[in-house]
């Protein structure tokens, strides 16, 4: 069994705990069912991790609860490695996405959560929302860059799923 390092689990479906860095991040990546069961089965195999450039390993694809998740990421001579755990999985007709924890050797801990929905106009929107604080020593020191990698990544994620970006305010 996988101990996560945190003990606020599944707060990303409500108010974020306090202590923590918050990020609340949404754009419309396409429109009607086709595109949102695209993006979906996307997710679920973990493409928007490795779009954003990291090595991905999944326990189980599609994803589900219970799935590990171990991401490698680089940044110019630096390695890291991020397992976590899924600890939230939903699929239905307007609503898919998951929400994984860190475990122990993540960088951070905490808990990021990937929505897509398919709204009433027929957009599919993606939505990320996640909470962290540093685990390690170096992400202590290092403060704001790990708030600039995480802030990258972020921008990645939400750019490399579904339709390319329309228009400068997407």
């Amino acid at each position: 069994m996988f101990t996560l390092t945190y003990s606020e689990v599944g707060a990303t479906a409500g108010d974020l705990p306090a202590g923590f860095h918050h990020v609340r991040a949404e754009r419309v990546i396409g429109h009607g069912r086709e595109a949102f069961e695209r993006a979906g089965a996307d997710l679920f195999a973990g493409e928007v991790q490795r779009r954003a450039g990291a090595e991905v390993q999944l326990s189980q694809a599609p994803l589900r609860l219970g799935s590990r998740v171990e991401m490698r990421l680089r940044f110019g001579p630096l390695k890291f490695t991020a397992p976590c755990l899924v600890v939230w999985a939903e699929r239905s007709a307007e609503l898919c996405g998951f929400a994984y924890g860190t475990l122990q050797g993540h960088p951070e801990r905490g808990e990021e959560r990937f929505e897509l929905r398919l709204d009433a106009s027929g957009d599919v929107v993606f939505r990320i929302t996640a909470f962290s604080q540093p685990a390690r020593w170096y992400t202590r020191l290092g403060g704001p860059i790990a708030r600039l990698v995480q802030a990258r990544m972020t921008r990645r994620y939400l750019a490399v799923l579904g339709e390319p970006m329309r228009g400068a305010g997407a």
